[in-house]
């Protein structure tokens, strides 16, 4: 159904002119792009994405079933923007920041059409405490004042576009987000709450390069294929080969101070696992619950397209506004694949050409912005912040060919490739070694030299040598058998399997293994080198690989995951492993 557009002239409302699912067309509207406007009679919430002509196009972020062409268009003038200040912290918001928890007082369980939210409460006080004075001169995100929220200190910026200038009067006390707490001597008006437009980055002063890990005490991620703060990577897999567990543990142990979690189109009982375990998650570092530093955005995959769209966005905003108080910011986003997915069916709505696999011809670009906001900057205000971006892509059929996955590598630095033949064999994390690889080795070089050990590169380099000889030989072992490989072979396959058994292998679940620093990881590594060395040289002095595989010492080995006071065992089985392998050369 259509209305013909009349010869009305543009005003704040129009009029529908076509309807096709989440995409609508306006008329008679005066209207910008990215402009936020009120749909129907309903008023349900749109974005104007595309003006051509006197047709104004919009996708709206709720159901649009049952309006009708010549229903009024009302334009609100303003971009789709989120609210930011005190309150953000352990809230769980739908893709355009409605509070679920609000949403669930005012119509129940099932969520209706023309129901708004702001996204902070407005009524509830903070105890504001001033860090600057009367008289003293401010700029763009300098920080004023703070307030405790959680264990966390929220910082109250000046907004990053605001001028800035002399501050006129500042008070301490309890004060609602909306209430003015500070005034500059131009007259501006400073509260707890800034809102920022979704779709625009926030400036920073300097992007630093990546020479900091992001250590998350995956022995995989931090010793095979690290991410640096400020970093970006994707975890591609099929369906039950662990995307939500692996970011869970991301989640959980990183040494990032605060979560943002997107559960973008993922299916509702998975998302309800999130929002019932996330709570329940004890945080390591406090003892309290984990939600208490994080920020979840649930959008599950029957909610409205567009505002799948807009939950990417509105969650590396808020990741961004941790950024400028100085935090180091993880954000999670599960998954970019079902993103891609929206971005797909809107553009089909608005009859675009399509590209590979009918996607748009702009996701690539799509994909560029989001992970671009990425990065380890000095903020405004001359302090350090960083946001991290993981982005879990969840290809069909586990095909890494298929455009969203092979888009994504383009852009992210590190590649975790999660594999189900690993997860069916009970390996977890179950990703493949051989297919993920990290591009901040060599700017974390430095770092991990000073911090862990300057032999710590080495050895890394050493056990992915091994792990990829290991692929080569097991060709000739599935066809001849190992007993016909070369004796050094056959020790190099024993060797490889002690680092994927010992080293690579994990247990989320176990309470001691679950975290794994750096110094232990590089200490179990170092004890499988030294196996080798010994392995290799008793080789050499005529004895067998059947005597060497049946040194008795190496087997307690993976049982040092789980022991936490772990050194004194560690220098027993060292030990013992050296006398073992004297007694076998002496034989020899």
């Amino acid at each position: 159904m259509e209305v013909k557009a009349s010869t009305a002239t543009k005003s704040e409302k129009g009029v529908l002119k076509r309807i096709a699912g989440p995409v609508v067309t306006a008329v008679n509207l005066d209207a910008h792009m990215y402009d936020v406007v009120k749909v129907g009679n309903e008023e349900l919430m749109g974005e104007v994405i595309k003006v051509q002509g006197d047709n104004i196009i919009i996708q709206v972020y709720e159901d649009t079933s049952g309006i009708r062409p010549g229903e009024p268009v009302e334009n609100t003038g303003l971009s789709l923007a989120v609210e930011l200040g005190p309150g953000l912290l352990t809230s769980i918001y739908d893709g355009i920041q409605r509070p679920l928890s609000v949403l669930v007082q005012k119509m129940g369980d099932f969520i209706e059409r023309g129901v708004s939210a702001p996204g902070l409460d407005h009524a509830k006080k903070w105890e504001f405490k001033p860090l600057v004075k009367d008289g003293d001169s401010v700029g763009p995100g300098s920080i004023i004042g703070e307030v405790q929220e959680t264990n966390i200190v929220h910082r109250i910026m000046i907004p990053p576009n605001m001028k800035g200038g002399v501050v006129k009067s500042i008070r301490s006390g309890s004060f609602t987000v909306e209430e003015v707490v500070c005034t500059l001597d131009d007259g501006s008006a400073i509260t707890m709450m800034q809102k920022w437009p979704v779709r625009v980055p926030r400036p920073v002063q300097e992007k630093l390069n990546p020479t900091v890990p992001l250590i998350t005490g995956q022995r995989i991620l931090d010793g095979l294929f690290p991410i640096a703060k400020g970093g970006t990577a994707a975890i591609p897999g099929p369906f039950g080969s662990g995307k939500t567990v692996t970011q869970q543990q991301l989640a959980k142990w990183s040494d990032a101070e605060i979560v943002v979690y997107i559960g973008c189109g993922e299916r509702g009982n998975e998302m309800t696992e999130v929002l019932t375990e996330f709570p329940e998650l004890e945080d390591p570092k406090t003892g309290k619950p984990l939600m208490e530093r994080t920020v979840l955005i649930a959008n599950t995959s029957n909610m409205p397209v567009a505002a799948r769209e807009a939950s990417v966005y509105t969650g590396i905003t808020i990741a961004e506004y941790f950024r400028d108080m100085g935090y180091d910011v993880s954000l999670m986003a599960d998954s970019t694949s079902r993103w891609a997915e929206a971005m797909r069916e809107i553009s089909s709505r608005l009859e675009e050409m399509p590209g590979e696999e009918g996607y748009p011809a702009y996701l690539a670009a799509r994909l560029s912005e989001f992970y671009e906001r990425a990065g380890r900057a000095i903020t405004k205000n001359g302090g350090m912040g960083s946001v991290s971006v993981i982005g879990a892509v969840s290809p069909p059929g586990g095909d890494f060919s298929e455009p969203v996955t092979q888009n994504t590598l383009r852009i992210v630095k590190v590649f975790w490739a999660l594999d189900a033949k690993l997860s069916q064999r009970r390996h977890f994390p179950a990703i493949n070694w051989l297919n993920s690889y990290s591009l901040y080795l060599d700017s974390l070089h430095d770092w991990y030299d000073k911090e862990v050990s300057p032999e710590w590169n080495p050895i890394r380099s050493w056990a992915m040598e091994i792990l990829q000889k290991e692929a080569e030989l097991q060709e000739i072992v599935q066809l001849v058998g190992s007993d016909a490989l070369p004796e050094a072979e056959q020790v190099t396959i024993e060797v490889a399997r002690m680092i994927r058994e010992i080293f690579l292998q994990q247990n989320a679940y176990d309470p001691v293994d679950t975290f794994c620093d750096m110094g232990k990881q590089y200490d179990m590594m170092k004890a499988i080198r030294h196996f080798a060395d010994l392995a290799y040289a008793a080789q050499a002095a005529g004895v067998t690989p059947t005597q060497i595989l049946g040194v008795k010492s190496k087997n307690e080995l993976p049982q040092i995951k789980f022991i936490k006071d772990y050194k004194p065992a560690l220098e027993k089985i060292e030990k013992d492993m050296e006398n073992e392998f004297n007694t076998l050369r002496s034989a020899a």
